[in-house]
């Protein structure tokens, strides 16, 4: 198949191209920069906003697929812009689709988009939505999850894939913040030890965006589903957090914030980085890392094949191995 993949120069845009390469399929890698750097030589770079319709028009011509993992992922910023982004922008490539006449479109959600206020120990995608989610990005993705669900049809397959915590090597979202707060002194674990979380190692989701892809067809079972996609090992908060710093060189974190005062901390994050000042909790890591979330993904051991080929602690060694090399190369 030719299989466009928007957010090629992204974390997990990267590892799917690559994996696409490995199956065989041909693969044509939208970024939103031309200089951008999607990490493969063997696909074809097309560049274009997703926010443009006429540009994602232009994009997806003579693709059979999609697979869509562009999306605002910054902590910070104007509703508005994750709506631009994550709404708006996979609107546009929904409708881009179907002027082109392609048929299958793979859409990265997130698991957190069922995030409330409360602990969420093993469940599986019958959990509903919360009416106000935590932040806008869990927002945005939640309305887009539902608007590529919708658009499934008897011409037009589509599916949904809700990886957790994605880490690995090169990833510049979550080791980067914690280790800052690490190495600063301010890093504190959230509430109750032994709440166990979820997360899911990059070339894991690549496998399971490929293995949805290649079993996508209009009326197939799996369209117009959605599906958990994590390690398949819960571990414990403090033990994914102390994995990913001790890969990183850094002690172990020990010190630990009581859920409300961790609340507190959160509200005035906004207040802190008005006057310049780094947030010591924030919203987004609130709802991560300050209460049980971990998922059942026997739908997609069951319909995706899906089988987590690198487990928690060969993931680590990945992640320590690569930071030492860039720690050579003087990075």
């Amino acid at each position: 198949m030719r299989v466009l993949v928007s957010g090629a120069a992204g974390f997990l845009g990267r590892a799917v191209v690559r994996r696409l390469n490995d199956a065989g399929h041909a693969v044509v890698s939208l970024v939103r920069n031309a200089d951008a750097d999607a990490g493969s030589a063997d696909a074809e770079r097309r560049s274009g906003d997703i926010v443009n319709l006429d540009a994602m028009t232009q994009a997806v011509a003579g693709c059979d697929a999609v697979i869509h993992c562009a999306a605002r992922i910054e902590p910070f910023g104007r509703v508005d812009d994750y709506y631009d982004v994550n709404v708006r922008g996979t609107d546009n490539l929904l409708a881009a689709c179907e002027v082109a006449g392609i048929r299958k479109f793979v859409f990265t959600s997130c698991a957190a988009v069922v995030l409330d206020r409360g602990d969420l120990n093993g469940v599986n995608e019958t959990q509903r939505m919360p009416a106000r989610a935590p932040t806008p990005y869990l927002a945005t993705k939640a309305i887009a999850e539902r608007h590529v669900l919708a658009a499934n049809g008897p011409e037009f397959a589509t599916v949904a894939l809700r990886p957790h915590l994605l880490w690995g090597p090169g990833e510049i979202a979550l080791l980067p913040r914690l280790a800052a707060l690490a190495k600063a002194g301010k890093l504190r674990l959230i509430g109750e030890a032994g709440k166990k979380i979820d997360s899911c190692y990059v070339d894991n989701a690549a496998d399971a965006h490929v293995a949805a892809l290649e079993r996508l067809e209009p009326a197939a079972a799996i369209a117009g589903k959605a599906y958990f996609v994590t390690q398949g090992e819960p571990a414990s908060i403090e033990g994914f957090v102390n994995g990913l710093l001790r890969a990183a060189g850094y002690p172990a974190e020990t010190r630990r914030l009581s859920a409300p005062v961790a609340r507190l901390l959160a509200a005035t994050a906004p207040l802190r980085r008005a006057v310049g000042a780094d947030p010591l909790v924030t919203d987004d890591l609130l709802a991560l890392f300050g209460q049980a979330t971990w998922f059942n993904i026997a739908a997609a051991r069951r319909d995706l094949d899906y089988q987590p080929r690198v487990g928690m602690a060969e993931g680590f060694a990945r992640v320590s191995s690569h930071l030492a090399r860039e720690r050579m190369r003087g990075r």
